[in-house]
């Protein structure tokens, strides 16, 4: 096995269960403004780049926001199909999404903070010279 595979498994690993963690939210947001249909949510993750979804994950993922009382659903017509299902945030899945945009900075910055190289204390820099 090439080293290479291995860390291309584990980089993939480690952006899926980023994915998973924040996919949720990144959908209701994408709700936020006017009510979306699934294959629309699908293809505006997938315009993102890192957060691409596959509907069988999308989907699934609808329902139990439907579930959670977080969106409602309404069918309409479709000019270019069968009718379609829309998604629309809930006054629950509108608050959802205001204390996850709370949350967020402070947990990115502190993510950002463990990530980025520190120099050394004041003292310990002190120690070492000569």
């Amino acid at each position: 096995m090439e080293r290479g595979n291995a860390n291309d498994r584990d980089l993939s690993r480690v952006e899926s269960q980023l994915r998973k963690g924040v996919l949720e939210y990144c959908v209701l947001a994408l709700m936020r403004d006017e009510p979306r249909y699934g294959v629309e949510l699908v293809q505006s993750l997938e315009a993102s780049g890192t957060l691409a979804a596959s509907q069988g994950t999308v989907y699934p993922l609808l329902s139990r926001l439907r579930r959670a009382d977080l969106v409602t659903t309404t069918w309409r017509e479709s000019t270019s199909g069968p009718p379609r299902r829309y998604y629309q945030l809930t006054d629950t899945g509108l608050a959802a999404l205001a204390d996850f945009a709370r949350i967020w900075p402070a947990f990115r910055d502190a993510v950002d903070g463990f990530l980025t190289p520190q120099p050394p204390p004041l003292i310990e820099r002190e120690r070492h010279s000569p």
